[in-house]
C-alpha cells in the first residue's frame, strides 16, 4: 500500500508539472499569434507602397522601395517562423495532455458523488 501511495504521489507531482507545462505552451502559442499578426500586417504594408508606387499614388523613391520589400520579406520570415513554432507547440501540448492523461488513469482515481 505504502508503494502505491508513494507512486500516486509521484504521479500527482509530474500532473502538475504536466500542467504547468501546457500553460507555458499556451503562452507560448498565443505570443506566436501576435506575430503572425504583426508579420501579415507588415506583409499588407509593404504591398500596399508597392502598389501605390506602381500606379502613381507615391512617388516611385529607392528608400520606399527598398523599405516596402523590406517589409514584405521580413513579414514572410515571421509568418513562416511563428506558425512552425505554434505548430510545434501544439504538438507538444497534445503529448503532454496524453502522458497527463495516462498518468490520471494510473492513478485510478476514486469517484465522489
Amino acid at each position: 500500500m505504502a508503494d502505491q501511495d508513494l507512486d500516486a504521489a509521484d504521479a500527482h507531482e509530474e500532473i502538475v508539472r504536466l500542467e504547468e507545462r501546457a500553460e507555458k505552451l499556451d503562452a507560448k502559442i498565443e505570443s506566436c499569434r501576435k506575430l503572425i499578426l504583426a508579420s501579415r500586417i507588415a506583409i499588407v504594408g509593404g504591398l500596399v507602397v508597392l502598389f501605390a508606387m506602381l500606379i502613381g499614388v507615391i512617388r516611385s523613391d529607392l528608400g520606399f522601395t527598398a523599405a516596402s520589400v523590406a517589409s514584405l520579406l521580413g513579414g514572410f520570415v515571421g509568418w513562416g517562423s511563428s506558425s512552425s513554432t505554434a505548430k510545434e507547440a501544439a504538438k507538444e501540448i497534445a503529448a503532454v495532455e496524453a502522458r497527463r492523461a495516462a498518468l490520471i488513469d494510473r492513478i485510478n482515481p476514486r469517484v465522489v458523488s
